[in-house]
């Protein structure tokens, strides 16, 4: 392929990014359009920022190894009226508590977060993998091959998290009735960011949560 004008590059990516419809890995951009992991980064800063400094309808996620378009969240209450839809639920506190402990000590198993939580999570952590924020990520090499879990790409998108190096700060402490609280507090912080951004869309305009 002959290399492209750096404008028909940035249509070119720009296409790429709507016809997903979904993240698509850096890499898989990289085949496509013949260039090294740099350029794609670098082009895709320059098209983020066009977005954002022409105040344009769409914006453009980077989520992990990932970028994504997704509609303007300054622009979420035109979407929802037009298409009819209503928010999802937000997540109980029991829900963010167990959401909270996969994030911070992913991958681990739902007998872990029973234990830090002190209660049954069964039905939390179906719940959370139903909606999508939580996968499984196989198998503790211990007997009975309890399942680990871990966040998704998913989860980055609904909490607005470039990668999970942009979870809040969790103070280290050995005593587990501390790290409880702590990770409830931790929980309230992301939930307050969510609502935060709860007008975050993906790239159908459907309000994303």
């Amino acid at each position: 392929m002959e290399k492209m004008e750096d404008r028909e590059f940035q249509s070119a990516l720009e296409a790429i990014l709507f016809a997903a419809g979904e993240p698509i890995p850096t890499e898989r951009i990289c085949l496509a359009l013949e260039v090294e992991q740099d350029v794609v980064e670098e082009a895709c800063k320059k098209l983020a920022d066009a977005y954002s400094y022409e105040r344009r309808g769409i914006r453009l996620l980077h989520l992990g190894d990932s970028y994504q378009l997704c509609s303007a969240p300054e622009y979420a209450g035109y979407i929802r009226r037009a298409f009819e839809r209503r928010k999802p639920p937000q997540l109980s506190q029991p829900a963010l508590e167990v959401l909270s402990i996969i994030a911070y000590f992913q991958p681990t198993t739902r007998a872990y977060v029973e234990q830090v939580r002190g209660v049954d999570s069964s039905y939390t952590v179906n719940l959370l993998m139903e909606r999508g924020l939580i996968e499984e990520a196989g198998r503790l090499a211990v007997p009975g091959r309890p399942t680990l879990f871990r966040t998704t790409t998913q989860f980055l998108r609904s909490f607005n998290l470039t990668s999970l190096d942009d979870l809040p700060p969790l103070p280290q402490t050995g005593e587990e009735a501390k790290l409880s609280q702590e990770l409830q507090a931790a929980a309230q912080k992301l939930q307050a960011e969510q609502e935060g951004e709860d007008t975050l869309s993906n790239a159908t305009g459907a309000p994303e949560v």
